[in-house]
C-alpha cells in the first residue's frame, strides 16, 4: 500500500497534481478542502464549524480535521492507498495520522511538497478567485494570512518528515506536464 502526503501553499497546484497521482497510483484522494467545502455546501454541522475558521483564513482545528480524515479512511477499507491532500497541516496532525495508520499496519510512504514563490501563488489564487467563487481566493489579505498560517504551522512538517526520510520537495512552477514529470521521478521509486 502506498500512502502519499501532498502539501504546499494554497495555489501551488496540489489539486491539479492530486488528480494525476490518484489515477496513476490508484489512490483514494482525500482533500480536506474538498471535504470541508462539501460540508459547507450541504450546511452540515462540520461545514458550519469549518466555515467559521476558513472565512477568516484560519486553519480548522486539529481535532476536527483529524476525526474527519479518520472517518474518510475508514469509509474506504479496500483502498490500495491514500493521497492525503491538505492533511496533515500541523505536527500534531502528522503524529495523529502516523498513530492512526500504525493501528492499521500502514504508514506514510512519502511526503511531497510543491514549492513556489509566494508572489506567483498570490496571483494564481486571485485569478482562480475570479472564476471559482471561493471567497478565500478573492481577498489578498486572506490569502497572505493563509500563507502565514502555512509558514507557522505546516512548514515544520518538512523537518518532521525529513527525520523519517520521507520528504521530497518538487518545484511547482512550470506547465502541468513539467510538474507532473517531476512528481513521477520522485514517486516512481516506491
Amino acid at each position: 500500500m502506498i500512502n502519499i502526503v501532498l502539501f504546499g501553499k494554497p495555489g501551488a497546484g496540489k489539486g491539479t497534481q492530486a488528480d494525476f497521482l490518484k489515477h496513476k497510483y490508484n489512490l483514494v484522494h482525500l482533500s480536506t478542502g474538498d471535504i470541508f467545502r462539501f460540508n459547507i455546501k450541504n450546511d452540515t454541522e462540520l461545514g458550519r464549524l469549518a466555515k467559521s475558521f476558513m472565512d477568516k483564513g484560519d486553519l480548522v482545528p486539529d481535532e476536527v480535521t483529524i476525526n474527519m480524515l479518520q472517518s474518510e479512511v475508514d469509509k474506504n477499507p479496500q483502498a490500495a492507498g491514500f493521497l492525503f491532500d491538505g492533511f496533515p497541516r500541523t505536527i500534531a496532525q502528522a503524529e495523529a495520522l502516523d498513530a492512526f495508520l500504525a493501528g492499521k499496519n500502514q504508514e506514510i510512504t512519502a511526503t511531497v511538497a510543491l514549492e513556489a514563490n509566494d508572489e506567483i501563488l498570490v496571483q494564481r489564487l486571485l485569478e482562480r478567485g475570479k472564476t471559482s467563487g471561493r471567497p478565500d481566493d478573492q481577498d489578498e489579505k486572506k490569502i497572505r494570512n493563509r500563507y502565514q498560517e502555512y509558514n507557522e504551522k505546516t512548514a515544520p512538517l518538512m523537518d518532521y518528515y525529513k527525520a523519517q526520510n520521507k520528504f521530497y520537495a518538487v518545484d511547482g512552477i512550470g506547465t502541468i506536464e513539467e510538474v507532473t514529470e517531476r512528481l513521477s521521478l520522485v514517486l516512481d521509486t516506491f
